[in-house]
Protein backbone atom coordinates (compact mmCIF):
# COMPACT_ATOMS: atom_id res chain seq x y z
CA UNK A 1 0.00 0.00 0.00
CA UNK A 2 1.26 3.60 -0.49
CA UNK A 3 2.33 5.87 2.49
CA UNK A 4 1.03 9.26 2.60
CA UNK A 5 2.52 11.89 5.53
CA UNK A 6 -0.17 12.56 7.27
CA UNK A 7 -1.37 14.55 11.33
CA UNK A 8 -3.18 12.63 13.29
CA UNK A 9 -3.73 11.75 17.74
CA UNK A 10 -2.66 8.67 19.11
CA UNK A 11 -5.19 9.18 21.77
CA UNK A 12 -8.28 11.52 22.67
CA UNK A 13 -5.72 12.87 25.44
CA UNK A 14 -2.92 13.59 22.90
CA UNK A 15 -2.22 16.54 20.51
CA UNK A 16 -2.18 15.65 16.96
CA UNK A 17 1.21 14.98 15.72
CA UNK A 18 2.51 13.72 12.16
CA UNK A 19 3.02 10.12 11.25
CA UNK A 20 2.41 7.62 8.69
CA UNK A 21 -0.85 6.60 7.10
CA UNK A 22 -1.16 3.79 4.14
CA UNK A 23 -3.38 4.57 1.48
CA UNK A 24 -5.19 1.91 -0.21
CA UNK A 25 -3.97 0.91 -3.94
CA UNK A 26 -5.87 2.90 -6.47
CA UNK A 27 -8.92 0.37 -7.92
CA UNK A 28 -10.49 1.16 -11.34
CA UNK A 29 -12.70 3.71 -10.45
CA UNK A 30 -10.33 4.84 -8.04
CA UNK A 31 -9.23 8.75 -8.08
CA UNK A 32 -5.41 9.56 -6.07
CA UNK A 33 -5.62 12.75 -5.12
CA UNK A 34 -2.68 15.32 -3.80
CA UNK A 35 -4.37 17.19 -1.04
CA UNK A 36 -3.62 21.08 -0.91
CA UNK A 37 -6.09 22.28 1.59
CA UNK A 38 -8.26 20.90 4.51
CA UNK A 39 -10.42 23.00 6.16
CA UNK A 40 -10.65 22.55 9.79
CA UNK A 41 -14.31 21.65 11.31
CA UNK A 42 -15.15 21.52 14.85
CA UNK A 43 -16.23 17.49 14.05
CA UNK A 44 -12.48 17.16 13.74
CA UNK A 45 -11.87 18.16 17.18
CA UNK A 46 -14.67 16.66 18.43
CA UNK A 47 -13.59 13.03 16.54
CA UNK A 48 -9.52 13.77 17.91
CA UNK A 49 -10.49 14.13 21.40
CA UNK A 50 -13.10 11.50 21.61
CA UNK A 51 -15.81 13.70 22.71
CA UNK A 52 -18.19 11.51 20.40
CA UNK A 53 -18.09 7.98 20.98
CA UNK A 54 -16.17 5.21 18.83
CA UNK A 55 -12.88 7.43 17.69
CA UNK A 56 -10.84 4.72 16.81
CA UNK A 57 -6.89 5.93 17.21
CA UNK A 58 -4.51 6.68 15.36
CA UNK A 59 -7.25 9.34 14.23
CA UNK A 60 -6.55 11.34 11.30
CA UNK A 61 -9.31 14.58 10.80
CA UNK A 62 -10.50 16.26 7.65
CA UNK A 63 -13.48 16.32 5.66
CA UNK A 64 -12.89 19.65 3.59
CA UNK A 65 -10.59 18.69 1.08
CA UNK A 66 -9.23 20.17 -1.94
CA UNK A 67 -6.53 19.19 -4.34
CA UNK A 68 -5.54 18.05 -7.60
CA UNK A 69 -5.74 14.32 -9.09
CA UNK A 70 -2.47 12.48 -9.19
CA UNK A 71 -3.81 9.47 -11.41
CA UNK A 72 -7.02 7.73 -12.27
CA UNK A 73 -7.87 4.20 -12.46
CA UNK A 74 -8.59 2.82 -15.92
CA UNK A 75 -12.75 2.29 -15.49
CA UNK A 76 -12.94 6.55 -14.33
CA UNK A 77 -14.71 8.36 -16.02
CA UNK A 78 -15.32 11.79 -14.81
CA UNK A 79 -11.47 12.87 -13.87
CA UNK A 80 -8.18 12.79 -15.36
CA UNK A 81 -5.17 13.79 -14.11
CA UNK A 82 -4.19 17.23 -13.46
CA UNK A 83 -7.87 18.35 -12.40
CA UNK A 84 -9.02 20.16 -9.51
CA UNK A 85 -11.10 18.02 -7.33
CA UNK A 86 -12.70 17.80 -3.56
CA UNK A 87 -13.95 15.83 -1.04
CA UNK A 88 -16.58 16.18 1.27
CA UNK A 89 -17.64 14.62 4.53
CA UNK A 90 -18.27 11.37 2.78
CA UNK A 91 -16.19 8.74 0.43
CA UNK A 92 -18.87 5.74 0.31
CA UNK A 93 -22.36 4.33 0.51
CA UNK A 94 -24.09 1.39 -0.17
CA UNK A 95 -25.38 2.91 -3.28
CA UNK A 96 -28.39 1.12 -3.66
CA UNK A 97 -30.62 2.04 -1.24
CA UNK A 98 -33.62 4.71 -1.75
CA UNK A 99 -31.22 7.45 -0.46
CA UNK A 100 -29.02 6.81 -2.34
CA UNK A 101 -30.69 6.25 -5.67
CA UNK A 102 -32.41 9.60 -5.03
CA UNK A 103 -29.00 11.38 -4.82
CA UNK A 104 -29.01 11.64 -0.94
CA UNK A 105 -26.41 9.66 0.06
CA UNK A 106 -26.22 11.79 2.81
CA UNK A 107 -28.88 9.68 4.71
CA UNK A 108 -28.02 5.90 3.29
CA UNK A 109 -30.06 3.58 4.97
CA UNK A 110 -26.65 1.52 5.56
CA UNK A 111 -24.94 4.60 6.86
CA UNK A 112 -22.84 6.54 4.44
CA UNK A 113 -19.12 6.32 4.82
CA UNK A 114 -17.32 9.07 6.21
CA UNK A 115 -14.07 10.63 5.12
CA UNK A 116 -12.59 9.91 8.66
CA UNK A 117 -13.11 7.35 11.31
CA UNK A 118 -15.31 5.05 9.21
CA UNK A 119 -15.23 0.91 8.31
CA UNK A 120 -13.06 1.18 5.19
CA UNK A 121 -14.48 -2.01 3.22
CA UNK A 122 -11.24 -1.73 0.67
CA UNK A 123 -8.52 -1.79 3.95
CA UNK A 124 -10.43 -3.84 6.56
CA UNK A 125 -9.33 -0.77 9.10
CA UNK A 126 -11.07 2.56 9.36
CA UNK A 127 -10.83 5.61 6.75
CA UNK A 128 -8.22 8.42 7.12
CA UNK A 129 -8.87 11.76 6.37
CA UNK A 130 -7.43 15.30 4.80
CA UNK A 131 -4.78 15.89 7.36
CA UNK A 132 -2.65 14.33 4.82
CA UNK A 133 -0.25 14.75 2.06
CA UNK A 134 -2.88 12.68 -0.52
CA UNK A 135 -6.32 10.38 -0.51
CA UNK A 136 -7.36 7.48 -3.00
CA UNK A 137 -11.52 7.79 -2.93
CA UNK A 138 -14.31 6.55 -5.53
CA UNK A 139 -15.07 9.11 -7.99
CA UNK A 140 -18.70 8.41 -7.73
CA UNK A 141 -17.63 10.54 -4.59
CA UNK A 142 -14.59 13.12 -6.03
CA UNK A 143 -16.26 16.58 -6.71
CA UNK A 144 -14.95 19.53 -9.39
CA UNK A 145 -13.85 22.69 -8.45
CA UNK A 146 -13.78 25.74 -11.23
CA UNK A 147 -10.55 27.37 -11.74
CA UNK A 148 -12.36 30.52 -9.87
CA UNK A 149 -12.38 29.22 -6.91
CA UNK A 150 -9.06 29.65 -4.40
CA UNK A 151 -8.01 26.01 -3.26
CA UNK A 152 -7.74 27.68 -0.12
CA UNK A 153 -11.32 29.42 0.33
CA UNK A 154 -13.14 26.89 -1.42
CA UNK A 155 -12.26 23.77 1.26
CA UNK A 156 -14.87 24.55 3.93
CA UNK A 157 -16.87 24.57 1.11
CA UNK A 158 -17.44 20.68 0.99
CA UNK A 159 -19.10 20.62 4.90
CA UNK A 160 -19.76 24.37 5.71
CA UNK A 161 -20.80 25.33 2.55
CA UNK A 162 -23.23 22.29 1.80
CA UNK A 163 -24.69 21.72 5.24
CA UNK A 164 -26.02 25.26 4.62
CA UNK A 165 -26.98 25.03 1.01
CA UNK A 166 -29.01 21.87 1.43
CA UNK A 167 -31.39 22.85 3.81
CA UNK A 168 -31.87 26.04 1.87
CA UNK A 169 -32.73 24.34 -1.27
CA UNK A 170 -34.86 21.77 0.52
CA UNK A 171 -37.27 24.45 2.15
CA UNK A 172 -37.13 26.56 -1.14
CA UNK A 173 -35.13 29.75 -0.05
CA UNK A 174 -35.20 32.27 -2.68
CA UNK A 175 -36.81 35.21 -3.46
CA UNK A 176 -39.95 37.00 -1.80
CA UNK A 177 -38.61 34.28 1.59
CA UNK A 178 -37.48 35.73 4.65
CA UNK A 179 -34.27 33.71 5.87
CA UNK A 180 -32.89 33.91 9.55
CA UNK A 181 -29.66 32.85 10.13
CA UNK A 182 -28.65 31.39 13.80
CA UNK A 183 -25.15 31.94 15.06
CA UNK A 184 -22.22 33.25 12.78
CA UNK A 185 -19.85 30.82 12.94
CA UNK A 186 -18.11 28.82 10.41
CA UNK A 187 -21.48 27.59 8.94
CA UNK A 188 -23.45 31.12 9.62
CA UNK A 189 -21.30 32.78 7.43
CA UNK A 190 -21.74 30.67 4.67
CA UNK A 191 -25.64 30.44 5.22
CA UNK A 192 -25.55 34.25 4.87
CA UNK A 193 -23.49 34.36 1.97
CA UNK A 194 -25.59 31.38 0.11
CA UNK A 195 -29.08 32.82 1.18
CA UNK A 196 -28.16 35.77 -0.05
CA UNK A 197 -27.01 35.11 -3.51
CA UNK A 198 -30.10 33.02 -3.88
CA UNK A 199 -31.63 36.08 -3.22
CA UNK A 200 -33.85 35.22 -0.09
CA UNK A 201 -34.06 38.44 2.81
CA UNK A 202 -31.58 37.55 4.81
CA UNK A 203 -31.10 38.59 8.56
CA UNK A 204 -28.35 37.37 10.97
CA UNK A 205 -29.24 36.33 14.54
CA UNK A 206 -26.59 36.91 17.44
CA UNK A 207 -25.87 36.82 21.17
CA UNK A 208 -22.37 39.18 20.19
CA UNK A 209 -23.38 43.28 18.86
CA UNK A 210 -20.36 43.33 17.78
CA UNK A 211 -20.50 40.64 15.28
CA UNK A 212 -23.31 43.10 13.24
CA UNK A 213 -20.90 44.54 11.39
CA UNK A 214 -18.98 41.64 9.68
CA UNK A 215 -22.88 39.88 9.11
CA UNK A 216 -23.77 42.92 6.83
CA UNK A 217 -20.65 42.94 4.92
CA UNK A 218 -21.19 39.22 4.53
CA UNK A 219 -24.40 40.15 2.89
CA UNK A 220 -27.30 40.50 5.89
CA UNK A 221 -30.03 42.53 5.22
CA UNK A 222 -30.22 42.82 9.07
CA UNK A 223 -28.73 41.71 12.30
CA UNK A 224 -30.85 41.26 15.34
CA UNK A 225 -29.35 40.48 18.31
CA UNK A 226 -31.27 38.03 20.13
CA UNK A 227 -30.79 38.66 23.71
CA UNK A 228 -32.90 41.73 22.99
CA UNK A 229 -36.34 41.14 23.37
CA UNK A 230 -37.59 44.09 21.77
CA UNK A 231 -35.54 43.23 18.92
CA UNK A 232 -36.97 39.90 18.49
CA UNK A 233 -40.62 41.06 18.91
CA UNK A 234 -40.42 43.69 16.12
CA UNK A 235 -40.19 40.17 14.00
CA UNK A 236 -42.87 38.35 15.56
CA UNK A 237 -44.40 35.77 12.70
CA UNK A 238 -42.58 36.95 9.69
CA UNK A 239 -40.00 34.33 8.76
CA UNK A 240 -40.22 31.75 6.67
CA UNK A 241 -37.05 29.70 7.47
CA UNK A 242 -35.02 29.54 10.04
CA UNK A 243 -31.62 27.98 9.71
CA UNK A 244 -29.91 27.06 13.23
CA UNK A 245 -26.48 26.39 13.18
CA UNK A 246 -25.98 26.98 17.09
CA UNK A 247 -24.55 23.41 18.95
CA UNK A 248 -24.82 24.65 22.78
CA UNK A 249 -28.64 23.72 23.86
CA UNK A 250 -30.70 26.91 23.82
CA UNK A 251 -34.49 27.93 23.95
CA UNK A 252 -35.79 27.08 20.35
CA UNK A 253 -39.41 28.38 20.90
CA UNK A 254 -37.41 32.10 21.23
CA UNK A 255 -36.69 31.52 17.48
CA UNK A 256 -40.29 29.58 16.99
CA UNK A 257 -41.91 32.81 17.61
CA UNK A 258 -40.48 34.09 14.94
CA UNK A 259 -41.78 32.32 11.96
CA UNK A 260 -44.98 32.48 10.20
CA UNK A 261 -47.67 30.13 9.41
CA UNK A 262 -45.86 27.26 7.79
CA UNK A 263 -42.94 28.32 8.73
CA UNK A 264 -39.75 25.93 9.64
CA UNK A 265 -36.83 26.11 12.04
CA UNK A 266 -34.43 23.55 10.62
CA UNK A 267 -31.55 22.45 13.37
CA UNK A 268 -28.02 22.19 12.09
CA UNK A 269 -25.95 22.01 15.26
CA UNK A 270 -25.66 18.96 17.90
CA UNK A 271 -26.55 20.00 21.52
CA UNK A 272 -24.31 18.31 24.30
CA UNK A 273 -27.50 18.23 26.26
CA UNK A 274 -31.50 17.93 25.23
CA UNK A 275 -33.10 21.35 24.42
CA UNK A 276 -35.85 22.44 26.51
CA UNK A 277 -39.61 21.69 26.17
CA UNK A 278 -40.94 24.00 22.93
CA UNK A 279 -44.25 25.20 22.87
CA UNK A 280 -46.50 22.76 20.42
CA UNK A 281 -49.50 24.77 20.81
CA UNK A 282 -48.20 27.45 19.05
CA UNK A 283 -47.13 25.06 16.62
CA UNK A 284 -50.71 23.61 15.88
CA UNK A 285 -52.11 26.70 15.85
CA UNK A 286 -49.32 27.87 13.29
CA UNK A 287 -49.17 25.06 11.40
CA UNK A 288 -45.21 25.32 12.24
CA UNK A 289 -42.38 22.66 11.80
CA UNK A 290 -39.25 22.23 13.51
CA UNK A 291 -36.88 19.97 11.52
CA UNK A 292 -33.24 19.20 10.95
CA UNK A 293 -30.80 18.16 8.21
CA UNK A 294 -27.26 17.56 7.99
CA UNK A 295 -24.54 17.66 4.70
CA UNK A 296 -25.74 17.22 1.21
CA UNK A 297 -25.37 14.25 -1.27
CA UNK A 298 -22.89 14.70 -3.89
CA UNK A 299 -25.22 15.85 -6.62
CA UNK A 300 -26.00 18.81 -4.39
CA UNK A 301 -22.85 19.37 -3.03
CA UNK A 302 -21.82 20.10 -7.41
CA UNK A 303 -24.44 22.08 -7.99
CA UNK A 304 -23.37 24.01 -4.79
CA UNK A 305 -20.15 24.13 -6.18
CA UNK A 306 -21.20 25.22 -9.22
CA UNK A 307 -23.42 28.22 -7.61
CA UNK A 308 -20.68 29.23 -5.87
CA UNK A 309 -18.34 29.38 -8.65
CA UNK A 310 -21.17 31.04 -10.35
CA UNK A 311 -21.60 33.92 -7.61
CA UNK A 312 -17.82 33.97 -6.44
CA UNK A 313 -18.71 32.61 -3.02
CA UNK A 314 -16.10 31.16 -1.00
CA UNK A 315 -15.29 30.82 2.59
CA UNK A 316 -14.28 33.55 4.92
CA UNK A 317 -10.54 31.99 6.02
CA UNK A 318 -7.22 31.67 8.00
CA UNK A 319 -4.63 29.79 6.32
CA UNK A 320 -2.52 27.84 8.97
CA UNK A 321 0.53 25.33 8.44
CA UNK A 322 0.04 22.05 9.80
CA UNK A 323 2.22 22.74 13.02
CA UNK A 324 -0.46 25.01 14.31
CA UNK A 325 -3.34 22.35 14.50
CA UNK A 326 -2.93 21.67 18.24
CA UNK A 327 -3.25 25.58 18.76
CA UNK A 328 -6.36 26.33 16.29
CA UNK A 329 -8.24 23.97 17.91
CA UNK A 330 -7.59 25.86 20.87
CA UNK A 331 -8.40 29.01 19.56
CA UNK A 332 -11.90 27.23 17.95
CA UNK A 333 -13.12 26.49 20.99
CA UNK A 334 -13.43 30.03 21.90
CA UNK A 335 -14.80 31.13 18.80
CA UNK A 336 -11.45 33.02 17.89
CA UNK A 337 -11.51 32.40 14.17
CA UNK A 338 -12.91 34.26 11.19
CA UNK A 339 -14.22 32.15 10.01
CA UNK A 340 -12.92 28.71 9.02
CA UNK A 341 -9.24 27.49 9.83
CA UNK A 342 -7.60 25.95 6.54
CA UNK A 343 -4.42 24.12 6.40
CA UNK A 344 -2.34 24.73 4.37
CA UNK A 345 -1.00 20.71 3.23
CA UNK A 346 2.49 21.93 1.73
CA UNK A 347 3.72 22.43 5.25
CA UNK A 348 3.20 18.46 6.10
CA UNK A 349 6.62 17.92 4.27
CA UNK A 350 8.51 20.61 5.90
Amino acid sequence: MPHALAYGAQSATAPLGPLTINRREPGPTDVRIEIVNCGVCHSDLHTARGEWAGTKYPSVPGHEIVGQVISVGNAVTKFKAGDRVGVGCMVDSCQNCDSCREGLEQYCEAGNIGTYNAPDKHTGGYTFGGYSSEIVVDEKFVLSIAANLPFDAAAPLLCAGITLWSPLKNWNAGPGKKVGIVGLGGLGHMGVKLARALGAHVVMFTTSPGKAADAQKLGAHEVVISTDATQMAAHAKSFDLILNTVSATHDLDAYMALLKRDGTQVLLGVPPTPYPPINVSRMIGNRLAIAASTIGGIRETQEMLDFCAAHNIVSEIETIPISAINQAYERMLKGDVKYRFVIDMSTIKA
